[in-house]
């Protein structure tokens, strides 16, 4: 990652994975968890839910709901997420594609 200075201050660019940046175990994954996480409560905001109501759209108990509004996903799957967003009103595509590197890698894209 490349470093310069700004006003004297030594700042560094990013990768585009905070997660990956910090150096978290499984970041590719917390990097797509937290972008679905992120629009669940777009979601739940823009439709003005109640955590109670939001749980009983989504097929989670309002404590889930609370969590995850508060950011801790962690007891949420990426399936369970997207289940979620469906029940929400929100329709999930998945590309499979071949990858131009020997490795390829998830990417999440919120239209």
């Amino acid at each position: 990652m490349a470093k310069r200075l700004v006003e004297g201050i030594e700042v560094e660019t990013g990768s585009g994975n905070v997660f990956a940046d910090l150096g978290f175990p499984g970041a590719e994954k917390l990097k797509i968890k937290s972008g679905l996480a992120i629009e669940i409560v777009r979601a739940v905001r823009q439709r003005g839910l109640t955590q109670e109501e939001a749980g009983r759209r989504m097929g989670i108990p309002q404590p889930k709901v609370s969590a995850l509004l508060r950011g801790d996903f962690a007891n949420l799957s990426e399936r369970k997420l997207m289940d979620c967003l469906t029940r929400l009103g929100y329709d999930i595509e998945i590309t499979v594609k071949p990858a131009a590197d020997p490795v390829g890698h998830r990417t999440l894209a919120v239209a």
